[in-house]
């Protein structure tokens, strides 16, 4: 006992004292010191990525009012449903509405289902090794190209060497090879979500592996393969340079009777009335007008791959 009569000396020292005690305290202030500095942190990294996304929103909003302010004027149904006429000054865009809507079906039904073979192979059949991460690095550098670099491909392949010359064929098999390297890339990152749980459950039932990729893998990834095809359809859509190069003319006032006809599409009709056009000033409400049309060509393509895409999840939950 201590000459005080209360706790042992022992207790003392096995409680710590008040020497122990600040100690503790010191700890306890130093690690809320830390804490409060991460959370400080914490929140300028979030700040900075809220207005990051909040400029690129910006951004996409700016440009969307700019043309829907310049263009909303002109687009109407006379806009929509005539060819041009005086020298591309006057007159509608159907020809260009068209040729754009064969391209971006032509070129993604020609591409997904290419796309989506290879996916296959690569994630659920291919032995692991050097080749195949050959292979992966050329996908991933053919989705870096230019797309000019696949229009001249496509001229001197489609068009000069196969002898489809400058045509709605030329032009779509060229989007499609474009498009190629993100819908497989997206696919195989969709095939590699899916668990291998599915896979051996699948293979311990009897179900053979084409079986089990067809009927146990393929449906859970399907909402994911989408995506690749809407960002596959979003460029093909929009490109310029492929196309003028395979199957965009200056001028025709038809539509395409057969997949060997060129044709008008709106990204070249666009270039067109900005570059080469008789008169420029007097057509820049057309731009306008044709660049919106664009925009809504694109967006409405997109929304209904979403919507489909959305509506296989809720069934697939």
């Amino acid at each position: 006992m201590n000459r005080e009569g209360g706790m042992p000396d022992a207790m003392l020292t096995a409680a710590g004292g008040p020497a122990s005690a600040g100690r503790c305290r010191t700890v306890a202030d130093a690690a809320a010191r830390r804490l409060r500095r991460r959370r400080r942190l914490q929140a300028a990294a979030f700040g900075v990525l809220r207005a990051t996304a909040a400029a690129n929103v910006a951004a996409l909003v700016l440009v969307i009012a700019f043309i829907l302010y310049h263009g909303a004027a002109v687009v109407g149904w006379e806009f929509l449903s005539r060819p041009p006429t005086h020298s591309m000054t006057r007159g509608g865009i159907l020809p260009c509405i068209v040729g754009t809507l064969l391209l971006a079906v032509g070129a993604i039904l020609t591409a997904f289902p290419v796309g989506l073979a290879a996916a296959v192979y690569l994630n659920e059949f291919a032995r692991p090794g050097r080749f195949l991460r050959l292979v992966r690095l050329g996908i991933s550098n053919l989705a870096g190209v230019p797309s000019v670099i696949f229009g001249l491909f496509g001229m001197a392949f489609f068009v000069i060497y196969l002898k489809f010359g400058v045509s709605l064929l030329s032009g779509a098999l060229t989007l499609a090879a474009m498009s190629l390297p993100i819908i497989i890339g997206a696919s195989e990152e969709a095939l590699k979500a899916v668990p291998n749980q599915y896979r051996e459950a699948s293979l311990a039932l009897g179900a053979t592996r084409l079986q089990t990729v067809f009927r146990a893998v393929l449906p859970v990834a399907l909402p994911g393969i989408l995506t690749g095809g809407i960002l596959g359809v979003s460029r093909a859509a929009g490109e310029t340079a492929p196309i003028m190069f395979t199957a965009a003319v200056f001028y025709t006032p038809g539509l395409p009777a057969s997949v060997f006809d060129e044709l008008m599409a709106l990204p070249y009709h666009i270039y067109v009335l900005a570059t080469a056009g008789t008169e420029i000033a007097q057509t820049r409400p057309l731009q306008y007008g044709t660049a919106l049309v664009l925009i809504a060509l694109v967006l409405g393509l997109n929304l209904a791959a979403v919507l489909y895409r959305s509506h296989l999840r809720r069934r697939s939950a």
